[in-house]
């Protein structure tokens, strides 16, 4: 006689994930639940979910690298574990660190000594590199300040529009003006011109931007630097320049090595850059490196010894993982310059051949430069019936994330798409993303307009029904604002149709 019995829920030995109960209650979203559950069904679960996300290949408005070679995945995956701030338990991931700083200043040729040891440190982005080279210079500016008897009171900083918000978020935290240099139309970075008429003797630095977010193009940072020699000298002031390299720093050297930007002009006493932006790392890791020692007051700098010996520390956060770091250091001496130089120049190739692409469907403005980041910001010719906001919606289809925003004042009514150029990009990808947008455009025509703009000496009005968003306007009102309300009435109109209907608008 067979004997048999009924398997209880716990007994997870011969269930499978989806044969459980797990995948038949929701998951916890706001209280950690009473109860365990098998890690097998805690992955499926989890990994399933994940499933949602959009693909980091494809997603083409991250300038974060999104693919590494297997050996330094392995590397990465043994150091996990390892937190850096424990200099005196983990020594050799020290020394790795010190040697990216070193190697990364004599890229950006500061006046250094064969064996003279650079001054930088490593971050988790250019944001808290960012933050560390502002109150260095707001320190430093306060120091010189006090010791004249000056106040100190209403310190500022002058930047462009364009400025990642990592800048605004510095200015915020740390009470320092930020005062904007306005972008104009077909002229989308800070005007050096303009930036140096805005210095006073509060200012503690001018930040040059080495590939805007918005278009990939270089500020003129030689330009800048002269003109702000010939306001110290008139002024007797020493107000200096940062240049926030994050996303050129690691592209300008290996593509345009003649370009002036870094410690070869005087003014410029720090940089930035993102180690995992074109320094080809995973999310996680941005640099700060200063000219010199003097640039860098030495009462920013910590030093501890509860963890061992003396460490001198100078970050916003303590622990951080080492990882990301030791995966700088693989791929510095794993490319070297040659290996740098072939993938920036397949990026700007690529870049060039989905440029190409776009304007052979004789759709679209080009706003990216071919000196800068490899990036490809272009907009609609006319977008009288449908917007770049609709592109950027429908190729998600396709599985493309291509962003659409607008630009900053005082060039808010370009709307602009843009798509980033990573090593990880190929032409085939290219080539593949054009014909999906021409398909997307194609589509596009067959619909019916939902935005239309007239154009009458008439009275303003406007009218929407579930097909056509109708907006009719004085000739005499059709300003910056005016476009800003048109473009925010469809943003609002769209999402008010995604809310009805699980198909496209």
């Amino acid at each position: 006689m067979v004997l048999s019995h009924a398997a209880s829920d716990s007994d997870g030995s011969i269930h499978s994930t989806f044969a459980s109960r797990y995948v038949r209650t929701s998951l916890p979203r706001y209280k950690m639940p009473e109860n365990s559950m098998p890690k097998e069904a805690a992955y499926q679960i989890i990994n399933d979910e994940l499933m949602l996300d959009g693909n980091p290949r494809l997603n083409l408005a991250s300038f974060v690298t999104t693919w590494m070679e297997p050996e330094c995945d392995k590397l990465i995956m043994s150091s996990i574990n390892k937190n850096y701030v424990d200099m005196d338990e983990y020594p050799v991931t020290t020394e790795l660190q010190n040697r990216c700083v070193n190697m990364i200043a004599h890229l950006f040729n500061a006046p250094l000594g064969e064996t003279e040891t650079a001054i930088g440190v490593g971050t988790v982005g250019s944001s808290e590199a960012i933050m560390l080279a502002g109150l260095a210079f707001k320190r430093t500016w306060q120091n010189k300040r006090k010791a004249e008897g000056k106040p100190v009171d209403k310190p500022n900083i002058v930047t462009g529009a364009n400025v990642q918000v990592c800048w605004e978020k510095f200015a915020r935290y740390f009470e320092v003006e930020l005062k904007e240099v306005k972008l104009s139309e077909g002229y989308y970075v800070m005007d050096p011109q303009k930036a140096v008429d805005m210095v006073d003797e509060n200012t503690i630095c001018v930040a040059a931007i080495l590939g805007s977010t918005l278009n990939g193009e270089f500020e003129d940072v030689k330009l800048l630097n002269d003109l702000l020699v010939e306001k110290n000298k008139e002024t007797g002031w020493d107000t200096p320049i940062h240049v926030d390299a994050a996303s050129g720093g690691f592209i300008a050297p290996f593509l345009y090595p003649e370009l002036e930007w870094d410690f070869r002009l005087p003014l410029v006493k720090s940089i930035n850059v993102s180690g995992h932006k074109y320094g080809l790392v995973y999310a996680g890791i941005g640099w700060v490196i200063w000219r010199n020692k003097e640039d860098l007051p030495e009462d920013l700098i910590f030093h501890i010894n509860y963890l061992g010996a003396d460490q001198p520390t100078f970050t916003l956060n303590f622990s951080k993982g080492s990882s990301q770091i030791i995966a700088q250091y693989y791929q510095l001496i794993r490319l070297g310059h040659e290996g740098y130089k072939n993938v920036m120049e397949n990026c700007r190739e690529n870049m060039i051949v989905l440029k190409q692409g776009l304007e052979k469907t004789e759709r679209f403005n080009i706003v990216s430069k071919d000196e800068g980041v490899p990036l490809v910001a272009f907009s609609l010719k006319d977008s009288s019936c449908h917007t770049e906001f609709e592109i950027s919606d429908m190729l998600r289809r396709y599985g493309w994330i291509v962003p659409a925003y607008t630009m900053p004042p005082d060039a808010q009514h370009i709307t602009v798409l843009r798509v980033v150029i990573r090593e990880d990009f190929s032409r085939t990808l290219a080539e593949r993303l054009v014909s999906d947008i021409e398909k997307v455009m194609h589509e596009l025509d067959e619909l019916p307009s939902r935005v239309i703009h007239k154009i009458s000496l008439g009275e303003e009005k406007s009218e929407a029904n579930s097909d056509n968003l109708v907006v009719t306007v004085k000739k005499s009102d059709i300003d910056i604002e005016k476009q800003r309300d048109i473009i925010k009435g469809w943003k609002k109109f769209v999402s008010d149709r995604k809310n009805k209907t699980n198909g496209i608008c």
